[in-house]
């Protein structure tokens, strides 16, 4: 009996334990579930108090952004995301979509004067995931507009904008933010150049103002692009007055060029080695390359090779062994003379000599650039420039040419075709048909050696008389077929006679704005034609200036007839 209500105890309390378990658990669930839901309500009220938050920060951000956009430009709110295309085109006027015409002028943006636009690059990654690589190359800068006919969606950049935006080749993302802004005139320009090769130009004012005709904006740390023929020089925008970006229309800048952070930067640009009159000059030009020199005629030295009293020579002796070189010489502003674009020039195996004398009429004051051109191999040379007396050359001339009123017992020789002194023509007649061979090649008639006529070969061409050993650089020097720029194919004598005075890529030095520009074309007017002037100055000449006597606008083409129609003077 004892048994049984013990077990029947221990069993009633066995249930009473596991139901109060059961209750406990049942209340930690509850408050658990409790604190579960109270989080979640946290979370809920913290996400949607954080979304008004980023709601009230973007409406301030846009409200900032729009009255930014008023204020930058002028009452005119425009900003576009647009993928960039490139294009090839000169300055920094952009291409842009029809409907960005149709906004802007529904906001009268024409009216307010020239367009200027910011440029940025966008980033679809955000700041927060942006590398210092991406940072440094989220870049902006300002353009003017060339036209309005891009495809909706794009934006035309021309090399200018490009490159200052996207300065890797391949940019992961070119969308870009055209944003409609005003931009004062500029005052104030300091510039830099990347290399030494700048410092060469010898009109440097008029090629930057040539240069920044074609643009409507300059930003701070932006790279400038100066073309000078054939050569492009890049400087950097270091300061801007009197904002860090300005307008170049319609107004004066005052410009300063600074020397480059490394004199050594920018190899790749031609420089002018200075020459001294009398003083020699090493060094050494690899094949098919130049190495360029410079020296300067003063007005004293002018008059001395006018006069006929000294002619000014210039030397280059090269080791011929395994080597060969040829030399151009050209004067300023011709800056850089080549094979096909050049004043003088030698070829000769050897030594190489340039004179220039008082037969040349193109010989005045001013500095002379010396190319040497590696013709063959690598060659070592000398280079040297002297001044030489002419006067003994001149008497020899001159006594020559009144030998026949002097001696006037004189018989030709049959050989040589000399005309000898009677009295020992029997000799020389001996001693020319053993030693002397005169070339039966019909309008040579050249008297040589017996051992020089062995080698004696005329060219196949041209029919010029010179050694065998002469042919091979006299075929690549005058006949070898090659293509100008402007797509005419001609043989290399008869294209240095065409890049001189007909190609339309030529270089002339324009009588307007005294920049060295490529000539063009003939001009569309008739009358610019007949008067001589070049497609560029047809169209640089057509520039207004005020007369200096009545102050009236007038064409820089038509000043002098201006002068002398208006104001009597010739």
């Amino acid at each position: 009996m004892d048994f049984e209500l013990r077990r029947a105890r221990e069993k009633l309390e066995k249930e009473q334990k596991e139901r109060k378990e059961r209750a406990r658990l049942k209340l930690e669930r509850e408050k658990k579930a409790k604190e579960e839901a109270k989080k979640q309500r946290e979370a809920i009220e913290a996400a949607q108090r954080s979304r008004r938050l980023d709601a009230i920060d973007a409406q301030l951000k846009a409200d900032q952004e729009m009255q930014e956009s008023l204020l930058a430009g002028g009452g005119i709110v425009f900003y576009r995301t647009l993928e960039a295309l490139p294009f090839q085109g000169s300055g920094d006027k952009i291409k842009l979509p029809p409907s960005c015409f149709t906004e802007l002028s529904g906001q009268g943006a024409f009216d307010k004067g020239p367009l200027h636009f910011k440029l940025s690059v966008l980033h679809q990654e955000g700041p927060s995931n942006m590398v210092d690589g991406e940072k440094e190359s989220n870049r902006s800068t300002h353009s003017g507009v060339l036209e309005f006919t891009a495809d909706e969606g794009f934006v035309g950049l021309p090399p200018h904008v490009w490159r200052n935006l996207f300065p890797s080749d391949t940019p992961n993302n070119s969308f870009v933010e055209v944003r409609y802004v005003r931009l004062p005139k500029g005052t104030y320009a300091k510039l830099q150049p990347e290399g030494i090769g700048f410092a060469e130009l010898p009109n440097q004012k008029a090629v930057l103002e040539t240069s920044l005709r074609q643009h409507a904006t300059l930003s701070q740390d932006d790279v400038l692009t100066v073309n000078y023929g054939e050569l492009a020089y890049k400087l950097k925008v270091l300061e801007l007055k009197p904002s860090s970006s300005v307008s170049v229309l319609e107004t004066d800048i005052e410009v300063d060029i600074v020397s480059p952070d490394d004199m050594s930067a920018g190899t790749d640009q031609y420089t002018l080695k200075p020459l001294l009159f009398g003083k020699s000059e090493s060094g050494m030009v690899e094949e098919g390359k130049y190495v360029f020199y410079k020296f300067t005629i003063d007005d004293d030295t002018r008059k001395k090779i006018v006069s006929g009293e000294k002619r000014a020579e210039v030397r280059v002796d090269s080791e011929i062994d395994g080597g060969d070189t040829s030399i151009y010489v050209s004067r300023h502003p011709l800056l850089f003379p080549t094979r096909h674009l050049h004043e003088w020039s030698s070829h000769d195996a050897g030594s190489k000599v340039v004179i220039l004398s008082s037969k040349d009429k193109s010989v005045d004051v001013g500095t002379y650039s010396i190319g040497v051109y590696g013709f063959k191999g690598m060659t070592k040379f000398q280079v040297l420039v002297t001044l030489e007396d002419d006067s003994g050359r001149k008497v020899g001339q001159e006594a020559t040419s009144s030998s026949s009123s002097i001696e006037m017992d004189t018989v030709q020789c049959k050989n040589c075709k000399r005309f000898i002194p009677s009295r020992s023509i029997v000799l020389h007649e001996a001693y020319c048909s053993r030693h002397s061979v005169a070339c039966q090649h019909a309008g040579c008639g050249m008297v040589l050696r017996t051992e020089e006529a062995r080698d004696h070969v005329h060219c196949d061409k041209c029919g010029q008389g010179l050694q065998r050993r002469e042919m091979e650089k006299h075929m690549k020097v005058f006949h070898e077929q090659c293509s100008c720029p402007c797509g005419v194919v001609l043989e290399n004598a008869a294209m240095v006679r065409h890049q001189a005075s007909d190609c339309p890529l030529r270089l002339i030095t324009c009588r307007f704005c005294g920049d060295m520009v490529q000539a063009g074309t003939s001009a569309m007017d008739v009358r610019d034609r007949m008067r001589g002037l070049s497609e560029h100055e047809s169209i640089c000449g057509s520039r207004t200036a005020p007369c200096d006597s009545c102050g009236r606008a007038v064409m820089l083409k038509d000043m002098d007839i201006h002068q002398i129609a208006v104001h009597q003077k010739s």
